[in-house]
């Protein structure tokens, strides 16, 4: 895993958090960090974690290295 993507996982597991925080409860914690949702920088958090998903949907199209191994027959 590349530290792109390593980056984008850790963002996306911020947003979910942050997601489950407004499903459950109603509050929104980079609101509350960041001084409400219309700041600057609560928006450019949002939008980090919007493209980092957007990036990690090429992750659901790549193939899996261990299964690309498996196909492989081994030479001996």
């Amino acid at each position: 895993m590349s530290g792109l993507q390593r980056t984008c996982l850790a963002f996306l597991v911020i947003g979910g958090i942050n997601w489950g925080l407004i499903g459950f409860f109603r509050f929104d914690l980079i609101a509350a960090i960041f001084g409400g949702s219309y700041t600057a920088l609560a928006r450019i958090i949002y939008g980090i974690v919007g493209l980092c998903a957007l990036y990690s949907l090429t992750l659901l199209f790549k193939p899996s290295e261990e299964l690309e191994r498996r196909r492989e027959p081994e030479i001996r």
